[in-house]
Order: structure tokens, then C-alpha cells, then sequence
């Protein structure tokens, strides 16, 4: 009996060992933190190719890389990040986190420049308790909540930039960095108790998890216990986002339960990061509560939901801001890898491929406020919007609607690059998000892999990948198969595979040598799906497609607004539903344009279109520069009277104007 126990027992202990398998060669997770399935690589490692690489050099050649010349909110030394006395809350910060991976991406010297200039001030002027960043006004003078005083004290904008040094030092090793980390770490846990996160304003207490994530970073490289005991107190001084995404508040309607949209993105992510340290499934499954609720209450079908700023339903006239995609962008990037959900990774696709390269101009040059799902007048006129900022919020400027954006929307494309590849518990290589790219991973005792990834993903359905180890080499090669495809198929060296797929992931455990070929083919079938109003949406892979509507840019400029902007007017009619028989018969044909653009996301270069059958809708009409009230589906149409119309149909990410959720119209109602 007790050798039938001892067995039990080793079986036990062997079973924890592999559960708690943690990688050897990258930052990962270390005890009493939960072991992560998957491991960030170094800022560097991953590389974008193809039409991802052009869109990096945009940002360079645009305000990414010039934001500190054009906005004179970031402008100059005088910028309180910089020592001087200007703007020392969140700007500066904002545009330096979209910067880094920018400039060790781009391996741009120019770029790198720039961020080690307010890299090195924090670093050189952190103060003896241990504060870093804007030095506030002498203590003399009175405290009051909200002005440029207590917004330099603040203790959101610092999670900003902690952001900024753990990318920094994963592309540089420079060890000032932990030692700035250390010495602030432990300032917060003395101060916290009497000076709290919502202390001076609300954001850094509804923003505490992006403070947590960097602890968490800091305490797997030094394992010092206080860092454990101080992610208990942030958490704790965090709004309650576990509770909002496990209840019911989400769905409320009458009225809407007043919460800030990007908020809600960036809090997102909170309940999964402090679950590294609680291991309480309550933590861990709050977000996918909340995003269910997400889209029953708020949901466009583009991914997004409406927040314009507040929650403000699903009407697909709504708006939904910029930095809530980009924020929203880097909270699944930040779960994916310690959930191991591909959940993540197909809604991280959906707004990357969808949302994010709508919002900004092909020069990155200028970004809009507010997107609307149904978009049919870009225009200086107010809307039905939470907050209007005099009629600006769907214009293309550079400081149009609010101006948080313009700094905040250039992590979008830069972190995405940084999440296409990860390393594995088990010393191995995942790849989750698929996009043209490079990257360099080492795998088992230490051995180097480069790994190529070609591929027209997401308009086409074939990613290629080519393996070069320095030398043979046995690891796990995990891919993910995304939720909407149900026939994948998968080649290595030619050869058709048998696997099996298990929560959307397929495993091959092998061993790899130089030029060895792996190809998925993810075969992609137009799908629909329900709305606002009944709405339907049209669907292909990762993509979300939407009426073209040509568009006719014209820039203004104008007394009430201090910088020239774009508005886009109409050419060609949008008022079209979609017949039940079309929807039936899945009438759609698609086409493909030919090579895919190293510019692809505009009209004139969409490189697949689907064309399908579409009937006006004349008494739906515009109003207020948006559609009118969106006609329930299904319509009748007994008494319009109007002709079939062949109707194009392009990537929702291609257009400017757009209705990508279409009434359904029929001569008859049907019931169930």
C-alpha cells in the first residue's frame, strides 16, 4: 500500500513539474506568480515585412516619428518630461510608447535618438524618495485636484511611461532602468496607503492594471517580495473591474451605466494580470464575461463598441475613439500571452485588421476622434456623440476631437508586431497572430531559430513559414487555428499533415532543420451576422467588409478650429439594404485584385472586393450628417418599388465612408 502511495505521490509532483514549466531563455513569470503559457520576446526579435513594414515606415515618416516638431504640447524641452515647465501629464508619455517599439523595430538611430532623450531625463532626475518624472511646484504652494501641479504628481502618467522603460530594456539591457524601477516601486508602497492612485485624478485609479503589469515585469527579473506585496495595494486601489465585467452593469440601456470608453479597454486587461498572482478564476474569466456583455450592450460589428466618450450603446451611427482600439489592441495583447486563450489573438486580428487602419490617413499624418461603424459624411457638425468638441470628432486633423490621440495611436501597428510571435513554456515557438513578418527565437537549451513568415493574411487565406535553426533541432511549433475557419489544412515540406486541433491550437513537435516549410491554409467562407436593429454584417476570415462609397477629401481650414483639416463627402449613393433572397442564397461573389498593395488599406488599392445584390432604401435618409434611423430588419419593400443593384462591397479597414451594417429588406415578414 505504501509503495502504491509513493507512485501517486511521484505522479503528482510530476504532473506540477510539467504544469509549471516556465522558459528558460526570456522573462517569464517566476513563483508564486501562475506559470504563462506563452513569453513576450525581446522588442527587436519580431521584424514586420510586406504591407505591416510599409505601415511602420509611415509612422516614421510621419507623426510617429515627428510628433515633437508638429505639437506643441510635446514640442521641445520645455516639456515637464524634459525638465521644463509645459505639459507634464500624459501627452509626452502617450506618443514616447508608440515611439520605442517604432524606432528598435525600424532599428532607426534618428528615432532612437528621441527616446533615449526622455528615457535618460527620468533616469537622471529621479529624486532621493525615489519619484520620477515632472518635478512638482515647490510644496508651498497650495494643492488643488485637477491643475498642472497636481496633474505632474499624478500617478497614471508614470504607468505610461514605466511602459516605455520595459521596452527600452528589452531592447537595451540598460540596467538604469531596473534601478529607476526599483527605487519608484518602492516609493509607491510607501506612499500608496495616504496618497492613493485616484488621489489627484480618477484616470490612474481606473488604470492601476497597466501599473500592475510593469511590478509583475520587474518582480520576475529581481524576485524581490515587496514587489509581490505591492501588487496587492494597487489592485486593491484599482477600480473594481472584476466585478463590472462578471455583472450585468455593461448591458444597462436606460441609462447607460456611465463608464469612459477607454477606460474599459485599457481595465479590460486588470482582472487577468493580478490573476498571475491570485490564480483566482474569477479574475481570469471577468473579461470574457465582459466582452460578451461588451457586445450585447455596446457591440459594433466591427469589434469596437460605442464610446463617444461614454458608453453610449450600439447604434452603429455612434462613435468609438481611437484610443480605445489601441488600448483595447494592447489589453489581449497583454492577456494572450498569460491566459494562452486565442481568444484574444482572433479579437486582437479583428481590430488590427479592421478598426485600427481606418482611423488614421494614408500619411499617418492625420487621425480621426470618432470612427462610426455606418459612416456616410466625414463633416464639421455635431453629432449625436457623449462628447462633441465643437463638431470636430469625425474629422481627419491632427488635433480634431480631443487631443489624447495623436499621442496615444502610435503603439497600434508597433505592439502588434511584437505580439506575432511568442516563445513557449516548453522552450518553443508560437505564432498566434499571423502578418508578414521575421523573427528570432531560441528554442530548447538555447539554440537560435530564425523564422520567415510570408503571407497576403489577412485578405488571403496561405501563411507560409520557413524555419532556419543554427543547427537540427527538436522543439514544439504551435500555430492558431482561428475560431472562423472550420476546414484548416497544413503542409510541412509538401507534405499534407494529420493533426488535431485543440483549443484552436495545433502543435507540431519535431525535429526542424534549415529551410524547413510549413504552410496553413485557414480557407476563408463569407459569413453573416446580427446587429443593432437586426442589422446584418458581412464577414470573410478576420475581415469585416462594408459598402464603397467613393469619397471626395476636401481640406478646410477654418477661425473656429486652429489647424487645417479633412473633411470626406459622398460621391456615390449609400442608402442600400440587402434582400433576405440575397442573405439565403449566400449571394456573394468574391474577387481578388491581384497583388496585394504595400498600401492596401484605401480604396483605391483594397485588394478584394465582394460584389452581391443590394436594393435602395429611399426614405432612409441622412440626418445630421449620419444615416438616419437604421430601418428594422427585415424591411418590406413591397412599395418601393426599386431595381436589383450590383453593389461593391471592400475591407471595412479600406474605407473612409462606409455602412457595414445593412438593413435586411424583404416584400413580407417572417416570423418564427
Amino acid at each position: 500500500m505504501m509503495k502504491k502511495y509513493l507512485i501517486y505521490i511521484i505522479i503528482l509532483l510530476s504532473f506540477s513539474s510539467i504544469q509549471a514549466q516556465r522558459n528558460s531563455h526570456y522573462i517569464t513569470n517566476q513563483e508564486p506568480l501562475v506559470a504563462q503559457p506563452y513569453t513576450a520576446l525581446p522588442l527587436g526579435n519580431i521584424k514586420a515585412k510586406g504591407w505591416l513594414q510599409n505601415m511602420l515606415e509611415i509612422q516614421r515618416d510621419g507623426l510617429t516619428g515627428n510628433l515633437d516638431e508638429i505639437y506643441e504640447v510635446v514640442a521641445g524641452d520645455n516639456n515637464g518630461w524634459l525638465g521644463g515647465t509645459g505639459d507634464s501629464w500624459e501627452r509626452g508619455p502617450y506618443w514616447v510608447d508608440g515611439l520605442t517599439p517604432l524606432a528598435y523595430l525600424l532599428e532607426d538611430e534618428k528615432l532612437k535618438e528621441k527616446v533615449k532623450k526622455w528615457v535618460d531625463w527620468s533616469i537622471e532626475n529621479q529624486r532621493d524618495t525615489g519619484y520620477f518624472g515632472p518635478i512638482p511646484i515647490s510644496e508651498d504652494t497650495p494643492r488643488i485636484k485637477g491643475t498642472q501641479q497636481t496633474m505632474s504628481e499624478d500617478w497614471w502618467p508614470k504607468m505610461v511611461m514605466l511602459k516605455v522603460f520595459q521596452q527600452y530594456y528589452t531592447a537595451t539591457l540598460d540596467d538604469r532602468v531596473l534601478t529607476l524601477m526599483d527605487n519608484y516601486f518602492r516609493y509607491q508602497l510607501k506612499e500608496l496607503p495616504s496618497t492613493p492612485l485616484d488621489k489627484y485624478t480618477y484616470w490612474a485609479g481606473r488604470r492601476g492594471g497597466d501599473n500592475l503589469q510593469i511590478v509583475y515585469w520587474l518582480y520576475n527579473i529581481t524576485k524581490e517580495p515587496y514587489l509581490l506585496e505591492l501588487g496587492k495595494l494597487i489592485h486593491e486601489q484599482t477600480y473594481n473591474w472584476t466585478e463590472i465585467f462578471s455583472g450585468t452593469k455593461l448591458m444597462q440601456s436606460n441609462p447607460y451605466v456611465d463608464l469612459h470608453c477607454v477606460n474599459v479597454a485599457q481595465g479590460l486587461k486588470e482582472p487577468v494580470i493580478y490573476y498571475q498572482q491570485s490564480k483566482d478564476s474569477l479574475h481570469l474569466n471577468a473579461p470574457l464575461k465582459g466582452l460578451e456583455s461588451l457586445r450585447a450592450g455596446h457591440g459594433f460589428a466591427n469589434g469596437m463598441y460605442g464610446g463617444d466618450e461614454a458608453l453610449h450603446g450600439n447604434d452603429p451611427t455612434q462613435g468609438s475613439e481611437f484610443c480605445s482600439a489601441v488600448e483595447i489592441m494592447y489589453s489581449f495583447e497583454s492577456m494572450l500571452p498569460i491566459t494562452g486563450n486565442t481568444y484574444y489573438a482572433d479579437y486582437l486580428e479583428k481590430i488590427a485588421y479592421n478598426v485600427l487602419p481606418t482611423q488614421h490617413d494614408d500619411s499617418f499624418m492625420n487621425k480621426q476622434y470618432f470612427q462610426q461603424p455606418n459612416q456616410i459624411k466625414v463633416t464639421h457638425e455635431y453629432r449625436n456623440f457623449d462628447c462633441e468638441y465643437g463638431g470636430s470628432s469625425t474629422l481627419f486633423g491632427t488635433t480634431t476631437g480631443y487631443p489624447c490621440c495623436v499621442s496615444n495611436m502610435h503603439q497600434g501597428w508597433p505592439k502588434l508586431v511584437q505580439n506575432l510571435f511568442y516563445a513557449t513554456a516548453n522552450n518553443g515557438i508560437a505564432a498566434l497572430v499571423y502578418a508578414p513578418s521575421s523573427a528570432t527565437i531560441k528554442v530548447g537549451n538555447g539554440i537560435q531559430v530564425e523564422i520567415e513568415e510570408s503571407t497576403n493574411y489577412p485578405f488571403e487565406d496561405t501563411v507560409e513559414f520557413t524555419v532556419n535553426p543554427d543547427k537540427n533541432v527538436s522543439f514544439d511549433f504551435e500555430f492558431r487555428v482561428p475560431k472562423w475557419c472550420s476546414d484548416p489544412r497544413i503542409t510541412i515540406n509538401g507534405e499534407n499533415m494529420d493533426f488535431a486541433v485543440t483549443d484552436n491550437k495545433v502543435l507540431f513537435k519535431r525535429t526542424w532543420k534549415k529551410g524547413d516549410k510549413v504552410v496553413l491554409r485557414f480557407p476563408m467562407e463569407v459569413r453573416t451576422s446580427r446587429w443593432y436593429e437586426r442589422s446584418i454584417a458581412i464577414e470573410r476570415g478576420p475581415l469585416l467588409y462594408a459598402l464603397k462609397i467613393d469619397e471626395d477629401w476636401v481640406e478646410k481650414k477654418e477661425d473656429t478650429w486652429k489647424d487645417p483639416f479633412f473633411e470626406v463627402l459622398p460621391k456615390s449613393p449609400w442608402n442600400y439594404g440587402l434582400p433576405r433572397k440575397t442573405l439565403e442564397e449566400s449571394d456573394f461573389i468574391v474577387e481578388f485584385k491581384g497583388k496585394v498593395s504595400n498600401m492596401p488599406w484605401n480604396i483605391e488599392n483594397a485588394p478584394i472586393s465582394i460584389y452581391t445584390i443590394g436594393k435602395l432604401v429611399p426614405h432612409w435618409k441622412e440626418y445630421n450628417g449620419n444615416t438616419g434611423k437604421l430601418p428594422e430588419s427585415p424591411h418590406p419593400h413591397r412599395e418601393l418599388g426599386t431595381e436589383d443593384v450590383k453593389i461593391e462591397l471592400i475591407p471595412y479597414g479600406c474605407t473612409t465612408l462606409r455602412v457595414s451594417q445593412f438593413p435586411e429588406v424583404d416584400i413580407y415578414k417572417k416570423y418564427n
